[in-house]
């Protein structure tokens, strides 16, 4: 147990501070009013915290998310008292699945789809088994160009 906890001491030691990571660059926001009178804030991995264009940070229950995921919750209670609940429930994941599913023409410039026929020139993303990769690792085979 010594020797494990003296690689791991020395691991720790070796890595820079979490200070020292390069964050995204971020543009310069004004001075934001004193944080105690303003409560808890969300912390985000380079110590920014959640804000709004005027620089305060958004209060929680004003995150659109939390008041979509609140309005479908109570939506449900409603329809569930009209005894409609099961087909809210399907309609809900039928339509989050059609958002959720995004048309070629809304990615973004080179993303590669996680179909490769959809894929200029068949392309296949970078971890995709094929049908090539698996036989030469059935039958023991090297690499092509290897």
């Amino acid at each position: 147990p010594g020797a494990v906890e003296r690689r791991l001491a020395d691991f720790r030691a070796s890595r820079p501070s979490p200070a020292v990571w390069p964050c995204p660059a971020e543009p310069p926001r004004k001075a934001a009013a004193p944080e105690a009178a303003e409560g808890p804030r969300d912390v985000g991995p380079c110590g920014s915290a959640e804000a709004r264009p005027d620089g305060a940070a958004t209060p929680v229950w004003a995150r659109p998310l939390l008041l979509k995921v609140l309005l479908w919750a109570v939506l449900l209670v409603l329809f569930v008292e009209l005894e409609l609940g099961l087909p809210y429930f399907v309609l809900s994941l039928l339509y989050w699945m059609y958002v959720g599913t995004r048309s070629p023409a809304e990615r973004r410039r080179g993303e590669l789809s996680a179909y490769s026929v959809f894929n200029p020139g068949c392309t296949a993303i970078a971890g995709t088994l094929t049908a090539e990769q698996l036989e030469r690792e059935l039958y023991h085979r090297p690499a092509a160009g290897r």
